[in-house]
């Protein structure tokens, strides 16, 4: 087994006490099933790469756990929890060892097979609302730095500007969208690790 990674330990420690002994359980499966998965943290949550690719990945939540093999034909369970496993709250939730092993032989079978996940469809680009584009056509440096931005920035503020039931609201958004973008800040600028 490769060496451990520390973060991956640290991740264990401070997860619920429920949770632990299922992600110990994860950890222990895996380098039984691949004794050449590497450690590493994905996302902020340990993840078990084969080869340099991902394999699977593990997390733990308030209330549950989840376990996901990324190199997976499809889905086994529940995916409503992030893994295909749905919400891991004991160790008898887990799938069975054979289980375990198998799907984890089938995921580095075909990380050797060089197959890779399919990528998700582009979504279609959402429709500009009619009193955001009179807006931005009044606010050039806004409409510069909006027309600027990825289709991902974009889309934020056509899905906020969207969302508002109420005109009175659509408008303030609007305001709002045109004072940031005027700034070249996208929607979620306030998150930003600074």
């Amino acid at each position: 087994m490769p060496t451990p990674d520390p973060r991956v330990d640290d991740y264990i420690a401070n997860a619920a006490a429920f949770a632990q002994p299922i992600l110990h359980e994860i950890r222990l499966r895996v380098h039984s099933g691949c004794t050449t998965a590497e450690e590493a943290i994905k996302w902020g949550m340990p993840a078990f790469l084969y080869k340099g690719k991902l394999l699977c990945g593990m997390a733990a939540f308030k209330a549950h756990a989840t376990l996901g093999f990324w190199q997976r034909e499809a889905s086994s369970g529940d995916d409503s929890a992030m893994g295909q496993y749905g919400r891991l709250q004991s160790l008898g939730d887990l799938p069975g060892k054979r289980e375990f092993t198998t799907q984890l032989r089938a995921a580095m079978q075909r990380i050797d097979a060089g197959v890779t996940r399919p990528k998700a469809a582009p979504r279609a680009p959402l429709p500009m609302p009619p009193a955001f584009a009179e807006a931005l056509a009044g606010a050039a440096v806004a409409k510069a730095h909006f027309d600027g931005f990825s289709p991902g920035y974009q889309r934020d503020y056509l899905e906020w500007i969207g969302e508002a039931k109420r005109d009175s609201t659509r408008q303030q958004r609007i305001a709002q969208a045109i004072e940031w973008l005027s700034d070249g800040k996208h929607r979620g600028w306030k998150h930003e690790k600074h």
